[in-house]
């Protein structure tokens, strides 16, 4: 791994602060409803310091043995997020070391982390990941199981959820991207009929679409490449 570029970090934060900024008031949003997780997936610990001096709170991680080494090594300074596919058996790890999973796409799934979490007297944050695009390739539960599924997570112990997430379709298609970001807000906006106002975050958008999942409800975005480089 080259040297971190801190200058370019601080850089490309600005870039899209700016444009997250932008993308909410053409939609009549507030920007400070919208809230920026900077993904550092194969970065280094030295370039999550760089972007939580540049004022990130935020960071989103994919794979338990690379983040845990990180938390391990830069302590609580931000929010962690787990955003990659969680296996049963690290359940009990990402418990540990997350405050907020944002793949939990199983009731199963959901049951190990409520006996992780009631054993360690601790509530852990979680979205439930939908498979909005129906993609084979994608994790994620069937959208006719998100609503259903939801109720039976939000009453286990240990367990606050707390809305949805998805990716988005791997296209340049712009009419297809949007017909899945506008998708997932109906269901989030069904589910937190159902559950209330515990269900408040949709996190929709990474570095290729964030704006438009903005345009299209997005409270949270998951961001990489666009702050840290191409991998």
């Amino acid at each position: 791994m080259d040297d971190v570029d801190t200058a370019q970090i601080i850089e490309n934060i600005s870039l899209v602060r700016g444009k997250i900024e932008q993308a909410a008031r053409q939609g009549g949003r507030d920007p400070k409803d919208i809230t920026l997780v900077a993904v550092s997936k194969t970065f280094p610990a030295e370039a999550i310091t760089v972007a939580v001096g540049a004022g990130i709170k935020n960071i989103g991680e994919s794979r338990i043995q690379e983040a845990t080494a990180k938390i391990d090594a830069l302590g609580r300074i931000a929010t962690w997020h787990l955003i990659g596919h969680l296996q049963s058996n690290k359940a009990a790890k990402a418990v540990e070391y997350f405050d907020m999973i944002q793949s939990l796409d199983s009731i199963g799934i959901a049951e190990k982390l409520s006996r992780h979490a009631v054993a360690a007297e601790k509530t852990i944050d979680c979205l439930i990941e939908m498979n909005s695009s129906g993609e084979d390739s994608k994790f994620g539960l069937p959208p006719e199981d998100t609503i259903e599924a939801a109720e039976t997570i939000a009453a286990l112990p240990g367990i606050n959820l707390r809305g949805l997430m998805t990716i988005g379709p791997w296209t340049t298609n712009e009419g297809c991207v949007r017909k899945a970001f506008d998708f997932t807000r109906e269901t989030f906006t069904a589910m937190r009929t159902r559950l209330g106002d515990r269900v408040s975050i949709l996190s929709m958008g990474m570095s290729s679409d964030y704006e438009l999942a903005i345009e299209c409800g997005s409270t949270m975005v998951r961001v990489g490449t666009a702050i840290f480089g191409a991998r």
